[in-house]
């Protein structure tokens, strides 16, 4: 059953929809807007309509849809080599492996496809690492998690959700998970055993609703970490790649962690890519024939995100996210509204909680879309806000001006 909040669904718009219900697995919810073409921050609709985009889907066009550097970059190497399987070599797979960890400061890398797939390494990292180097006995290594995290969709990830739909009857889980509070160093202190492997947590909270944490947690996080000889590992596969203002979540309180999981914009969009980046100690766990895919750092996929980066770089998009997301911040907080509880915000994203008494977040993001701005809602009263880095301060104006309208 489709959701529509307008009188009539454009003809186009509707059969594709119907289509999509009938033959569709429905394990979505998506808004009612079948896009067709995209470009910067703009995407049009098959009924000839533009919106501009603030979920830039979940990071993973942090470059702005279409970039045409990337673009340019994908067509030139499937015109030469897509695939060869791990089971030989490219040449295009070490060369993305040396700008990786210049860029990001790590010592290895290791390319998968989907963000799952980064979690799913890191996570096997983490554990050998616990047997192979700390001596934890096999197989009692814990992982310290928090609630409300969001990693991914595959079993053993959803086994150590809190969220109700992410573990809806899919059991039995993966044991050797620990769930605390998020944003609590007492209960990670206390989660604490000598068979604790490593804390694993993401810097912010993007699908819980651009969560952050107290001042200090990471900080805090780290120092537990060295105490107690476990590893600290982060999932940035939304919150990195400069959305934040940093090219990690985790520089703005000045720590290392010691592996962190990208994704989604590590390819601009174009291609799944994914990648754990961690130190030689870590990394060298994994020896030949543990762990692998046969997509994972194929020559497509390597061109893709070598220009991706680039383009991050080249047009520092870290740094306007910083700038912009200031001014991001000073709009929201100018809104004349009385239905907004809190408001977090972090470089380019956001999330605004509304008040119970406002009624659910989608309603609001349906009157959005029928003002040209596409947004999602999370959680039930959350609206998110996540532009791509490239949008400028006239458009964020715009922006905030149609949400400032659908909540006065």
């Amino acid at each position: 059953m489709t959701e529509t909040l307008t009188a009539e669904a454009p003809t186009k718009t509707h059969a594709l929809i119907e289509l999509e219900d009938r033959y569709g697995a429905h394990n979505y919810h998506p808004l009612d807007v079948v896009c067709t073409k995209g470009e910067g921050i703009w995407l049009t609709d098959v009924d000839g309509k533009r919106y501009m985009d603030f979920l830039a889907a979940y990071s993973a066009v942090n470059q702005g849809h279409n970039h045409p550097r990337i673009g340019e970059a994908m067509i030139r190497q499937i015109k030469t080599l897509a695939l060869t399987s791990r089971a030989f070599r490219n040449d295009v797979f070490p060369p993305l492996l040396e700008k990786l960890c210049k860029l990001t400061g790590f010592d290895k890398a290791l390319l998968m496809n989907s963000g799952a797939e980064a979690v799913e390494t890191a996570i096997k990292a983490m554990r050998k690492w616990a047997y192979d180097v700390k001596g934890v006995p096999y197989p009692k290594a814990e992982i310290i998690v928090a609630e409300g995290n969001f990693h991914g969709r595959t079993t053993t990830i959803v086994g150590f959700s809190t969220d109700p739909d992410s573990t809806s009857r899919f059991g039995p889980f993966t044991p050797g998970f620990r769930i605390v509070e998020y944003g609590s160093l007492e209960a990670v202190k206390n989660a604490i055993t000598p068979e604790t492997a490593a804390i694993f947590v993401e810097p912010i909270q993007g699908e819980g609703g651009v969560i952050i944490p107290p001042d200090g947690y990471l900080r805090g996080l780290r120092a537990l970490a060295d105490e107690h000889n476990c590893l600290l590992v982060l999932d940035e596969i939304q919150s990195g790649l400069g959305r934040t203002g940093k090219l990690f979540a985790f520089e703005h309180e000045g720590i290392r962690p010691d592996g962190v999981t990208i994704g989604k914009a590590l390819s601009g969009g174009y291609y799944p890519v994914s990648a754990f980046l961690s130190s030689k100690a870590v990394m060298d766990v994994f020896t030949p024939g543990i762990h692998g895919s046969t997509y994972g750092g194929n020559p497509l996929a390597c061109a893709v995100a070598s220009e991706a980066l680039d383009v991050l770089v080249d047009e520092k998009l870290a740094e306007r996210a910083a700038e912009l997301g200031a001014h991001l911040e000073a709009r929201l907080r100018a809104m004349k509204t009385s239905k907004v509880e809190a408001l977090r915000v972090r470089g380019l994203w956001a999330g605004i909680q509304l008040k119970v008494s406002a009624g659910p977040a989608r309603p609001y993001c349906y009157q959005l879309r029928d003002r040209g701005m596409l947004c999602k809602d999370t959680h039930v009263q959350t609206i998110r806000l996540a532009p791509p880095l490239v949008i400028t301060r006239e458009e964020i104006d715009w922006a905030v001006d149609q949400l400032d309208a659908v909540l006065s």
